[in-house]
Parts: C-alpha cells; sequence; structure tokens
C-alpha cells in the first residue's frame, strides 16, 4: 500500500493551497485518514482527522481556515487549506488506517509535500 501526497507549494499569507492523498495497492478499505505537519525545529502535529463516515477534527490552530475531506470511492483524502499564515509552514504528511484484508489494519503513511507561506 502507498499515500501519495501531493499540492505543496509556495503561496503567499492569505492565500489558499489544496493538498490531496491518494492511497493504492492491494487494499480493502480505508478507515480514519490524518493530515499530520512538521515545521523545522517542531515536533511533527496533528493537523486534521477524518473518519471513514465523515466525521472531522482539527487542531486548534487551523479550526475555521482548513477543511478536510474524502472521497471513499477513490481512497483519497483532501485538505483545503485557507487563510494561510507563514507558521502554516511545513511539511504535510497524510497517513491512513488501511485493512489489507478483513482481518488487518495498517497504518501507513505518505512522502510528504512541503507548504511553505510568505509572509
Amino acid at each position: 500500500v502507498q499515500l501519495q501526497a501531493s499540492g505543496g507549494g509556495l503561496v503567499q499569507a492569505g492565500g489558499s493551497l489544496r493538498l490531496s492523498c491518494a492511497a493504492s495497492g492491494s487494499l480493502y478499505r480505508v478507515n480514519d485518514m490524518t493530515w499530520k505537519r512538521q515545521a523545522p525545529g517542531k515536533q511533527r502535529e496533528l493537523v486534521a482527522k477524518i473518519t471513514r463516515g465523515g466525521t472531522s477534527d482539527y487542531a486548534d490552530s487551523v479550526k475555521g481556515r482548513f477543511t478536510i475531506s474524502r472521497d471513499n470511492a477513490k481512497n483519497s483524502v483532501y485538505l483545503q487549506m485557507d487563510s494561510l499564515k507563514p507558521e502554516d509552514t511545513a511539511v504535510y504528511y497524510c497517513d491512513a488506517d488501511v485493512m489489507v484484508n478483513k482481518n488487518y489494519e495498517f497504518n501507513y503513511e505518505g512522502q510528504g509535500t512541503l507548504v511553505t507561506v510568505s509572509s
């Protein structure tokens, strides 16, 4: 199973970006999907999480600015980021709890995509 993230880039403060991540390979079902980020010199932190049923949760720092969504048919998760701030600059990672068959679930993480917000 692989997770492929895309959509990062350079944007000015106040701008928007949309990140995408798709799971591929031999899988049975994708359950919870999560976006995390790691800024230079800081620990990785959870940004947003969404269950298969669509229930979402956000870090306080992004509430009201970021929106997580998913497409179960495409095994994909998205992160719409609006009103971006310089402190949002980080490498963004997606991860997913993937059932590889009816009995086993593993956590997989993608390679990360860099988001840079200039002031």
